[in-house]
């Protein structure tokens, strides 16, 4: 069987720290960014006046804009429902029959109760592991 090749990668195929046979040194930047940059020179403020003054003129595209950049729109949105409090493991699986009965009933949808599922399995594993580490401490001073 031959060798691997030493080609400065790792076995996922992206390159190992430190390599010398290419990619990006640290620090720096895409051409393109840079060239954009040197034209918008000092001219920041001016475009931001500009953008304003056609936002009040009623322009709907640089109302959009500057509202964006004061209020941007929520990438996700607070779920409210009610939950039991997880001290257990039984606690757990209320909560999770819980999440279901709101997914059923349409007070949450099935996209957020999937992500709550995800933090309830989470936390479901922290519970996990604290049990265990006081039962084995227990065990540990019978002996």
């Amino acid at each position: 069987m031959a060798e691997p090749k030493d080609n400065g990668r790792k076995t996922d195929g992206t390159f190992a720290p430190g390599n010398s046979l290419g990619g990006r040194t640290p620090g720096s930047r895409n051409k393109t960014t840079v060239a954009i940059e040197a034209l918008l020179e000092g001219e920041h403020e001016a475009l931001t006046r500009a953008a304003i003054d056609k936002a009040l003129e009623g322009d709907t595209a640089a109302i959009r804009l500057c509202l964006d950049r004061i209020a941007p729109a929520r990438k996700d949105s607070p779920v409210t429902f009610a939950l039991p409090a997880i001290r257990s493991i039984e606690d757990a699986v209320t909560a999770s029959s819980a999440l279901l009965a709101a997914v059923a009933a349409g007070e949450v949808t099935p996209d957020e109760g999937g992500r709550v599922m995800s933090l309830l399995t989470s936390h479901k594993q922290l519970v996990e592991t604290c049990d265990l580490e006081t039962r084995l401490a227990a065990l540990e001073a019978k002996q």
